[in-house]
């Protein structure tokens, strides 16, 4: 039996959902080997020889003499170039792709992510910081108008069809409940979130490693919310 060229460690994050959007939107055969935060499993010195900074996701290509891909970005540029999918032959397109999925991984991912620490972690722990909490969430805001602004007229960030920008944002921009942050007002933006949401592939890879409804404000968010906290306590 064959083995998928394609090996990916992941966990249920809004990074980790990324790699796993792609291969299965494009179906894409792959390998999924989990990693157990619990465990610090991402820390172990096999994985850290694959991926220096200790984190997820990461992908090695067994087509490609083991080629080891870390950071989430870059793992989505790899593949979007492997298998020639979600990513315009166009020069120009090609820039702008680039440039909002480095608005991602430069902007929405750092902020909201700051505002989840400051508000799911550092709160419940007995670490309440204000001034902090007001930052990192109307930064987020910020940054969730210029996506609606983006979208204003168009289904997708750049091109007519969805791209590696637009799965890589998709997951962090869609996790507004869990940073706490309102998109009332942003038509444009819950439209592109209707559409995504709709596209039964992607529904498929959120589920993996394992649900994490939560993120998106389904399922019993109030637990949820509790043993996260407590993973860090």
């Amino acid at each position: 039996m064959t083995r998928p060229d394609i090996v990916l460690y992941t966990a249920n994050t809004m990074n980790g959902w990324k790699p796993l959007i792609f291969l299965h939107e494009a179906q894409i055969d792959y390998e999924l080997v989990p990693i157990d935060f619990s465990k610090k499993e991402q820390k172990a010195p096999d994985y850290v020889r694959l991926n220096p900074n200790g984190r997820i996701p990461t992908i090695v290509d067994r087509g490609a003499n083991d080629f080891a891909v870390f950071e989430s970005g870059a793992i989505l540029w790899y593949l979007a170039e492997k298998y020639d999918q979600f990513l315009s032959h166009d020069p120009n397109e090609r820039s702008e792709t680039l440039q909002w999925l480095m608005f991602q991984m430069g902007g929405i991912g750092p902020m909201m992510g700051q505002a989840m620490f400051f508000q799911r972690i550092a709160k419940p722990n007995g670490d309440k910081v204000p001034y902090a909490i007001d930052r990192y969430v109307n930064e987020s805001r910020r940054l969730l108008e210029v996506l609606n602004k983006r979208l204003a007229g168009r289904d997708w960030l750049v091109g007519d069809a969805m791209s590696v920008a637009d799965i890589a944002t998709y997951p962090w921009a869609r996790s507004y409940f869990w940073a706490t942050v309102s998109i009332d007002g942003l038509p444009h933006l819950k439209a592109w979130f209707d559409r995504i949401d709709a596209m039964p592939r992607v529904q498929d890879a959120l589920q993996l490693p394992e649900p994490r409804p939560s993120a998106f404000g389904e399922g019993d968010t109030d637990a949820a919310a509790s043993e996260n906290a407590a993973r860090f306590r």
